[in-house]
């Protein structure tokens, strides 16, 4: 095999969303994956619910208050604009997949129609260099307020995929703290990460390099970044939201990991753009040398996982 088998270019986009606008959101997506492309990335990652936005309103508008006519209408537009894949809202996205060879690893707010079509799940969905959806993971538990706005996830979507000469796998935001959620894809051959988050410097700086070290695999964090001036004023509460945020909201932290650690990528404070790595598959198989957490350092006969990768479905019809 030669030198350039074992390399993978890799891209990771740190940028912001046209908050609450779907539509203008995935071109921006569609932009990126052409210039990854053309930066000759076979693969390319974005943040988490990048399409169409992460919900930081709820910290900022009184997100709790109960049967509040402003979260209503704020929950409304999100509904309305967030991604439904059976609908076609990633077919500009899957074509730019196909037509570049990139495989993408995108964050979106789904509203899936086998769970009814009207409560929101935050997804990573990986589509192939081919164009096609390859897997939706929902995230299995959103985090302290975002409980307010998402659903549970399911374990359908812990599987992972071949990019030669890697085998990728990815999980959302805190889920990348969860270490039975991290073991599923190790167990599967997992030798790149990708940790999607809203954007914040302090939640990837320290994290993204010890999974790095605990699974001796390349970790991208993707990141977004949202500023004030971001917020539409179409938003209901829009004043509200601005007048209790800072000018940026989210400073990003996208930034990619070597096995032993070490940096490919520091963390991107605040900017916008395209991050691009050579990562080497050898540097993998050097440190599994000493320590392979799913091989030779797992004791099956003494500690095992099991993973119900089943999709949730509230009705099972038979005609």
């Amino acid at each position: 095999m030669s030198d350039v088998d074992q390399t993978l270019v890799v891209g990771a986009v740190q940028m912001a969303p046209v908050f609450l606008d779907r539509a203008a959101t995935l071109d921006k997506v569609e932009r990126y994956v052409d210039e990854a492309g053309a930066n000759g990335c076979a693969l390319v990652a974005f943040g988490e619910t990048l399409v169409p936005g992460y919900p930081f309103w709820l910290g900022r508008t009184d997100g709790a208050r109960f049967n509040s006519d402003l979260q209503r209408e704020i929950h409304s537009l999100y509904l309305r604009e967030a991604v439904q894949i059976e609908a076609g809202h990633l077919d500009g996205v899957r074509e730019a997949a196909r037509r570049n060879g990139t495989t993408v690893v995108l964050g979106v707010a789904e509203t899936p129609a086998d769970r009814g079509g009207h409560s929101i799940y935050c997804s990573a969905v990986t589509i192939d260099a081919h164009g096609d959806i390859a897997s939706v993971h929902r995230k299995l538990t959103p985090t302290y307020e975002e409980r307010l706005s998402w659903a549970s996830g399911d374990g359908h979507g812990l599987v992972t995929h071949e990019v030669a000469p890697f085998t990728v796998g990815s999980l959302n935001c805190w889920e990348n703290w969860m270490p039975l959620s991290r073991t599923a894809l190790y167990t599967q051959g997992e030798d790149l990460h990708v940790a999607l988050w809203p954007g914040d410097v302090s939640d990837t700086a320290d994290i993204t390099r010890f999974i790095a070290l605990e699974s001796r695999s390349y970790v991208i964090s993707a990141s977004s970044v949202l500023r004030r001036e971001h917020i539409p004023d179409f938003m209901p509460g829009a004043d509200m939201m601005r007048e209790a945020s800072d000018e940026q909201i989210s400073t990003g932290g996208t930034c990619i990991a070597a096995p032993d650690g070490s940096w490919v990528v520091e963390p991107v404070d605040s900017e916008e753009g395209l991050s691009v790595a050579t990562l080497d598959h050898r540097q993998v198989r050097r440190e599994r040398q000493n320590f392979d957490p799913a091989g030779h350092y797992g004791r099956p006969d003494v500690t095992r996982l099991v993973v119900d990768r089943r999709r949730q479905a509230l009705a099972t019809f038979t005609d």
